[in-house]
């Protein structure tokens, strides 16, 4: 039976430039496990820096990019800049997470690669049944992707964590071994606070084509 699902395909910025492509694929390969187990879905990696994420629970898509390219921003090296381009395909599919990634090749698996290969400069794109086509979800899109090149390694720690859990300011001081203004400066950094509810109103408006308004 066909459900709304999302499908996430990226790759690595400037993979080839990097030095230690030993930990940049750990990062990766535990994020992409841990969003899988998280959201009901099924990660896989290939060709090296090349990746695919399919999410049963649609709504979180926009969610597990941001925390995605978040871990790898977190984890870059000292003079390198880690992070990936992803693209964001929502639509009906009757793919099942016991099923492998590569035996897939509905619609929208194949709109997601296309979103990816069209790229220009951008690092996020959005992916949406030509019905539901939506120029402001777009527009917010563009944002949000402006907004994570835009962070630093702090930046994208404290937000990487953030998503992770719903922790106090003081908790997360007391595991990233800072005072809580730290961490509060951190988030302001980050945008935080309007990121969250952003990504809140992804979670609504990708979850179900009926709660578009």
């Amino acid at each position: 039976m066909a459900r709304r699902i999302a499908v996430l395909t990226g790759d690595v910025i400037d993979s080839r430039k990097v030095n230690d492509g030993t930990q940049l694929y750990k990062v990766l390969d535990a994020t992409l496990a841990a969003l899988a187990e998280r959201h009901l879905g099924r990660g896989q990696r290939y060709r090296g820096d090349g990746f695919q994420l399919v999410l049963a629970d649609a709504g979180k898509a926009m969610k597990a990019a941001i925390q995605l390219r978040a871990a790898l921003i977190r984890h870059s090296e000292p003079k390198q800049r880690w992070d990936a381009r992803i693209a964001i395909a929502v639509g009906e599919d009757d793919w099942q997470a016991a099923q492998a990634i590569t035996d897939a090749d509905g619609e929208v698996f194949v709109r997601s690669g296309q979103a990816l290969d069209a790229m220009d400069t951008q690092h996020l794109a959005l992916s949406l049944p030509e019905v539901e086509h939506d120029d402001c979800l777009s527009l917010v899109t563009r944002f949000v992707d402006d907004l994570v090149d835009g962070w630093s390694r702090y930046s994208a720690e404290i937000v990487n964590l953030s998503l992770q859990q719903s922790a106090t300011q003081q908790v997360l001081a007391e595991q990233l071994g800072i005072r809580q203004p730290s961490v509060h400066k951190r988030l302001r950094a980050a945008r935080w606070a309007l990121l969250a509810d952003t990504l809140a109103c992804f979670e609504k408006r990708l979850a179900d084509s009926d709660s578009r308004s």
